[in-house]
């Protein structure tokens, strides 16, 4: 395909058709623009779901871990021996023992579900980089301080410095019944993790002073773990699995998030080859430039036939005319996709601000920006697409042009 200088002229007179053209011109612009648009569309779309997916999972394990080993009856004995187990155990690169129990917060009349959850001193400090307000320096085991989440603070109008009462139903028995038992913490940091969920229930205390509010002991419910490779989680707890059968469950993040990151995953295709069909919607508009092309310019193909030109040569110069308009609005496509990505957050709060609704609600979108993050695999992809279809689109004009013939064209000029 590579081109005489001949036909490269040819190619691009073709290409800026002249004054008494306009119309063709016009038609050749549009299908320029409809590339333009369904690629930006594939490249915006498929980020933003690669993003979201990302996100989602990032904020999810980083803060989870890749699995859980959670004891039978919620207390896991001599959790001391599992966790150096869980620890020898080839792959896992993190293991530390967790509470989790959901309870009541009460701040100035509100009331607030929550989740307490009591960490080691290193994982807490874990939560350093989420940190909106207030600091960590003060969650130890000997002071009664809490980290609470950036939604749950709104929603009981507390700041850093504020008292809460978390209350614990299953409290002590007395003669007089079971006693709710309710503790008062102060606030000392307020963190966001991204994800509206975590952010309206997560209560983060030393794990001493979730033992104490729990009644507990010293005894957890939970192993959090984190492996190499979490896509192989399974495969490296197995021999755990087998272990402790009978006394705990293995759970890994894939069985916890499967609906959501399946759901996910059917939709990204789903979106992919919907969007596809723009692009080739698209394409079709480069075809039927063409064709108006070839027939305008029948007489001058004949000519140019009369003249020496070959089949070959006229076959190259309309493939490369209807090509680069792909190639072109497959570039711009690029372009104006990046440029949305780069500014999409002061786009969706334009578009919040002129229509009035909220597009992206944190309680129903679970991630509290709009996330995206570019697959360069998928770009090329993309690219590669489009200009695939481009090229198929113009072989039926090319050849077309290619099989005029200049006796019957100009038999009567």
């Amino acid at each position: 395909m590579i081109l005489s200088p001949f036909e490269w002229t040819i190619a691009k007179r073709y290409m800026l058709p002249g004054k008494g053209e306009r119309f063709i011109a016009l038609v050749a612009g549009i299908s320029l623009v409809a590339v333009m648009l369904g690629v930006a569309a594939l490249v915006i779309v498929m980020s933003v779901m690669n993003g979201f997916r990302g996100e989602m999972f990032d904020k999810i394990v980083g803060l989870n871990g890749h699995a859980f080993i959670q004891a039978y009856g919620g207390r896991l004995d001599n959790w001391e021996g599992v966790l150096k187990d869980v620890r020898a155990t080839p792959g896992v690169t993190r293991a530390s023992p967790l509470i989790e129990q959901p309870l009541l917060a009460t701040f100035n009349g509100r009331v607030e579900a929550i989740l307490v959850r009591g960490n080691t001193q290193a994982d807490i400090n874990r939560l350093a980089s989420k940190v909106k307000a207030g600091n960590l320096s003060t969650l130890r085991a000997d002071v009664d301080d809490v980290a609470i989440g950036s939604q749950l603070a709104q929603n009981l109008g507390a700041q850093v410095g504020d008292v809460i009462t978390v209350i614990n139903p299953a409290g002590r028995s007395t003669p007089f019944g079971t006693v709710p038992r309710q503790v008062a913490y102060r606030v000392s940091a307020i963190f966001e993790i991204g994800i509206y969920d975590y952010d309206q229930a997560y209560v983060v205390m030393p794990m001493k002073n979730a033992q104490t509010l729990l009644l507990t002991g010293d005894t957890v419910g939970t192993i959090e773990v984190t492996t190499t490779d979490p896509d192989r989680v399974g495969e490296i707890l197995a021999p755990l699995t087998r272990q402790l059968q009978g006394r705990a469950v293995v759970t890994d993040w894939k069985t916890v998030n499967a609906s959501l990151f399946e759901a996910l995953a059917v939709e990204r295709v789903a979106m992919f080859v919907v969007l596809s069909i723009i692009v080739l919607v698209a394409v079709f508009n480069i075809l039927s430039s063409l064709i108006m092309l070839v027939r305008a310019k029948t007489r001058d193909i004949a000519i140019l036939r009369t003249m020496g030109a070959t089949r070959r040569s006229l076959l190259k110069v309309f493939v490369t005319a209807g090509f680069c308009i792909g190639a072109a609005g497959t570039v711009a496509g690029l372009i104006l996709g990046f440029v949305f990505l780069y500014f999409r957050q002061p786009i969706v709060h334009a578009v919040e601000i002129v229509t009035g609704q909220n597009l992206w609600d944190p309680s129903i979108r679970f991630l509290t920006e709009l996330p995206s993050r570019s697959d360069p695999v998928e770009i090329v992809t993309i690219s590669v697409m489009a200009l695939i279809f481009s090229f198929l689109a113009t072989l039926y004009p090319a050849y077309k042009a290619a099989s005029t013939d200049p006796v019957q064209v100009l038999r009567y000029e």
